[in-house]
C-alpha cells in the first residue's frame, strides 16, 4: 500500500492583491508556515503564475520549483478550472462565463472555445516541464441546462451533447497524453461531468481515454445526496486527485437540494470548513488508502461562514491527522507459521 501526500492547499480562493497573497513566493511561505507541504496553483492568476511562459520555458519552471522548494513547498498540480469551463459553454451561460476568457475573445463563443483549447494544451506542456503527473480542470457543459427532464428532453439530446463534448476534449486529452499528464475533471454540479453516470457517458465517448480521470471532491456529492464512499469503490481506478472539502446538507420544509435560489447561508446544501460539515473523512481517507491512492490531499477552502485564513490554519492539521501512514506488515505477523506446502495439503485433506 501507499501513503498519500499532504497536506497541500489550492491557492485559488486565497490569491489577492494584498501581501502575502499577491505573489507566489509570499503565498508559498504563508502556506508553509501553516504546515502545508504543497500548493495547487491556479494557472489563470497572473499574480501567481505565467502559463504561457511556463509552457515554453524550462528555465522558468525550474526556477519556480526551486524557489518554492526553498520555502519547503512542492507544486502538487496546476489548475485550469476556468479555462476548462470554456471548452464547452451552453449559450445560456455565454455572458456569465465570458469574464473567464481573455478580453480579445469575449463576445465571440467560437474564438473563446479556441482560446480555451489553446490554454489547455499550454497547461499540458507546463505540467510536463514542472514534472507533474496530474492536472485539475472542469469539463464545461453543453447539456447541464437540461439536467431536470421538464420539458421532456428530445430523444438524443444528451447523446448529441456528450458526443460534442468528447469531440472537443479528445485533442486535449491526446496533448496531455503526449505530455505524460492525467486530466482530472472535478466532478461538480454545473458541469456535464457531475456524478458517476455522466463520467461513464463521457468515458464511453472518448473511448475510455487513459488520460481522462477524476478529481474527487466529496463536498459536491453531499450536496447531490450521492454516496461518496461507494463512489470511491466504483471509480477508484480513475481517481487521481483529491480535494479535501467539507459540506453539509440540512433540508427543511422550505429548501432542499435545489436551494430555492437562496444565498449560500440559506441553502440546505452548504460548503463548510474542514471539520464543520458532515463529510466522513475517516471513511474517505481509509478507502483511498485501501485503494493505494498516492496523490496529494489538497485543501480546497470554501465556507459560507468561516474566514478563509481561519479555514486554512485549521486545514493543515486536519488533513495531517487524517492521512494514514500505511502499514508495511500485517498486524498478526507475530503469529506467522511460515510456508510449508506439504503441511498446507495435509491441513486441507489433500493427498
Amino acid at each position: 500500500m501507499k501513503t498519500m501526500k499532504g497536506p497541500a492547499i489550492f491557492l485559488a480562493q486565497f490569491a489577492g492583491d494584498e501581501a502575502p497573497f499577491n505573489d507566489i513566493d509570499s503565498i508559498a511561505r504563508w502556506a508553509a508556515d501553516l504546515g502545508y507541504k504543497g500548493v495547487q496553483i491556479p494557472s489563470w492568476d497572473a499574480r501567481l503564475f505565467d502559463l504561457a511562459t511556463a509552457a515554453e520555458s524550462q528555465t522558468y519552471c525550474d526556477d519556480l520549483k526551486g524557489r518554492l522548494a526553498d520555502a519547503g513547498i512542492a507544486i502538487t498540480e496546476l489548475s485550469t478550472h476556468l479555462q476548462g469551463q470554456l471548452v464547452a459553454v451552453h449559450p445560456a451561460y455565454d455572458e456569465a462565463f465570458d469574464g473567464f476568457a481573455a478580453p480579445e475573445v469575449r463576445g465571440n463563443p467560437a474564438a473563446r472555445t479556441e482560446w480555451a483549447v489553446g490554454q489547455m494544451k499550454m497547461a499540458a506542456k507546463a505540467s510536463q516541464k514542472l514534472g507533474l503527473t496530474d492536472h485539475a480542470t472542469f469539463s464545461g457543459a453543453l447539456v447541464w441546462p437540461y439536467m431536470y427532464p421538464w420539458p421532456q428532453r428530445p430523444a438524443g439530446l444528451v447523446e448529441t451533447g456528450f458526443t460534442e463534448l468528447a469531440k472537443r476534449w479528445k485533442p486535449i486529452l491526446d496533448a496531455f497524453d503526449e505530455a505524460g499528464v492525467n486530466v482530472c475533471y472535478e466532478v461538480h454540479p454545473g458541469e456535464d461531468l457531475h456524478d458517476g453516470a455522466t463520467v461513464e457517458m463521457f468515458l464511453d465517448k472518448v473511448d475510455h481515454h487513459p488520460r481522462a480521470n477524476i478529481l474527487y471532491d466529496p463536498s459536491h456529492f453531499v450536496l447531490q445526496q450521492l454516496d461518496y464512499l461507494e463512489y470511491i469503490d466504483l471509480y477508484h481506478e480513475r481517481i487521481k486527485m483529491f480535494h479535501v472539502k467539507d459540506a453539509e446538507f440540512n433540508p427543511t420544509g422550505r429548501v432542499g437540494a435545489y436551494g430555492g435560489f437562496q444565498g449560500w447561508v440559506d441553502r440546505a446544501g452548504r460548503f463548510r470548513s474542514l471539520g464543520d460539515g458532515q463529510v466522513d473523512f475517516g471513511g474517505i481517507f481509509s478507502k483511498l488508502a485501501g485503494y493505494d491512492f498516492e496523490g496529494w490531499a489538497v485543501l480546497e477552502w470554501e465556507c459560507c461562514l468561516k474566514h478563509p485564513e481561519d479555514g486554512a490554519a485549521e486545514g493543515a492539521p486536519f488533513i495531517e491527522a487524517h492521512i494514514i501512514r500505511v502499514t508495511e506488515k500485517a498486524f498478526d505477523d507475530f503469529a506467522d507459521g511460515g510456508t510449508d506446502e506439504a503441511a498446507n495439503r495435509r491441513m486441507l485433506g489433500i493427498s
